[in-house]
């Protein structure tokens, strides 16, 4: 590919939590996500603002030659026409918070609806919520079982 200036190459492994800063993580840990993917660094840009973006997929960092990535490039114009950052580093953190923010999010509605348990017709997983209440019942009556014994 011929050099663009205005372009920028934006990697998923930038946001990787569980990697270092001198491994190849760019952003802060606050701006930074578990299990980075081309998709979801796509959707958070989306949901930035920014809208001069171009995906490259089954790519591989320089860097890391064994993972088939992908990369998004990002223009510079565009960026600092829509969300108003002028460097690499200020998008990067601000996809990062971005994405940040929704996975949070995602975790916050799994979360509520495990608590709110099986929706109605939903047979499996009332089956399932039945079943791990039998083996509730029967590890109680077993622990009564032996207090009994125990005082005997």
């Amino acid at each position: 590919m011929d050099h663009n200036p205005d372009r920028i190459a934006v990697w998923p492994g930038y946001f990787n939590a569980k990697v270092s800063r001198r491994s190849g993580r760019r952003v802060p840990r606050d701006s930074s996500v578990l299990r980075p993917d081309l998709e979801g660094l796509f959707i958070a840009a989306r949901a930035l603002g920014l809208r001069k973006i171009k995906r490259d997929e089954r790519i591989s960092h320089p860097q890391r030659p064994h993972g088939k990535e992908g990369r998004l490039w990002v223009s510079k114009r565009g960026a600092l026409e829509s969300i108003g950052a002028s460097s690499k580093e200020e998008i990067l953190q601000l996809i990062g918070g971005q994405w940040r923010k929704m996975q949070k999010e995602q975790r916050d509605t799994e979360k509520e609806a495990a608590v709110r348990g099986p929706q109605t017709g939903d047979r499996r997983a009332r089956a399932q919520r039945k079943g791990s209440n039998k083996a509730k019942a029967a590890q109680a009556r077993a622990q009564r079982a032996q207090k009994q014994r125990r005082r005997r």
